[in-house]
């Protein structure tokens, strides 16, 4: 089965800095898999790459079975890639669904032609969107005065508008109460299941990487240093001695991400 996302031997330099370094991994169809390690790992740098805001200095992404390396984000999120980011990016003046809206419209190519009468387009196909991430009884609210959690599943919704075959997830629960990042990555497992999409997260809370994960990859200094089950990562003497044991050996990247 062909991998939904491939990646050989990806590089990124800032000068003398190997943020990411000879990077490779397949992430399968209807896979919920996990990048892990602390600021500095080169997390953001790998995920930036992958959906086009940095160019690799060097190394192939390959969407199912084609070649995506270094094309804009716009066509890859066309080709149906979606993320999520760590700070969430609304029309705070719009309503809930007013913004599903607004992803769907620019999914279908229609984003100039029809905003006189956008308000009116694909709002049953927003309303199953929010239906999907539990939040369609809060449709018809202002983005404004959403809790923070909520926002997080209104942007998750959005995410999905393209129909992605490929989530990219930069550390969806940060910033959340517990119980919070309980539901969300249920949702985001419930969603694995039930649309068989691939799902390819970052996340500092190692309860929901153990929990969620069906595979889950460290990364050190931009290289990647184990891989595996959530048992098989947690045995690895260089993932204890480096990352869950506190360890420093980590440089410092995201500043440049």
């Amino acid at each position: 089965m062909t991998a939904v996302l491939r990646v050989e031997n990806l590089v990124r330099h800032f000068g003398g800095v190997k943020a990411v370094n000879n990077v490779g991994f397949e992430v399968a169809p209807g896979e919920l898999r996990a990048l892990i390690g602390p600021n500095g790992a080169g997390k953001s740098t790998c995920f930036n790459m992958l959906m086009g805001q940095l160019k690799p200095t060097a190394g192939k992404v390959f969407l199912n079975g084609e070649d995506i390396t270094g094309r804009p984000p716009r066509e890859i999120w066309r080709l149906g890639v979606g993320r999520t980011f760590q700070i969430t990016g609304t029309y705070q003046s719009m309503t809930v669904a007013e913004n599903v809206q607004m992803a769907l419209i620019s999914h279908h190519r229609k984003l100039f032609s029809v905003l006189p009468r956008a308000h009116r387009l694909y709002r049953e196909e927003a309303l199953d969107l929010l239906e999907t991430v539990g939040m369609v009884d809060q449709a018809d609210r202002a983005c404004a005065i959403l809790a923070y959690g909520d926002l997080k599943r209104l942007e998750l919704a959005i995410a999905l508008a393209n129909s992605p075959r490929l989530l990219l997830m930069d550390e969806p629960t940060a910033g959340m109460a517990p119980r919070e990042r309980i539901n969300l990555m249920q949702l985001t497992s419930d969603i694995v299941r039930d649309r068989g999409v691939s799902v390819l997260f970052t996340e500092h809370d190692m309860d929901v990487v153990f929990a969620h994960s069906h595979h889950i990859m460290v990364l050190n200094r931009g290289e990647l240093i184990a891989e595996g089950s959530a048992a098989e990562v947690r045995a690895d003497a260089r993932v204890q001695e480096v990352y869950l044991g506190g360890g420093t050996l980590f440089a410092a990247e995201d500043a440049h991400a």
